[in-house]
């Protein structure tokens, strides 16, 4: 499925923010909190401890390269754990047809 109905994979570069990311996700669907991601992808690879990283604010997935460049829905469940979900796949629109869902875009790099 990665890489499906909008989806990309990112390149294989072990290192980078979206790779890490999208690792943790596709192998893992809603094992972890956004918090887990960000702070894996973000704070440990710089060497930082989790109350370090977290001492001043963080930006949340939205931000992350895969909702904003590779084509990624992110889907929290009722406890805070997240899976990918490739935008325009059939599940993806279930979800963003769901009224009782709250949806929130990802953000813009840049005034369009």
């Amino acid at each position: 499925m990665p890489g499906d109905a909008g989806g990309r994979t990112p390149a294989a570069d072990n290192s980078s923010v979206a790779r890490i990311q999208f690792d943790m996700l596709i192998a893992d669907p809603y094992r972890y909190t956004s918090d887990d991601v960000v702070y894996e992808s973000n704070g440990r690879r710089r060497g930082l401890g989790r109350d370090e990283f977290f001492a001043k604010g963080q930006p949340c997935l939205r931000a992350s390269p895969l909702t904003k460049r590779y084509g990624w829905g992110v889907h929290h469940d009722a406890n805070g754990r997240i899976a990918l979900v490739p935008a325009g796949s059939d599940r993806y629109r279930e979800l963003a047809a769901d009224p009782a869902l709250q949806h929130v875009r990802a953000m813009r790099s840049s005034r369009g």
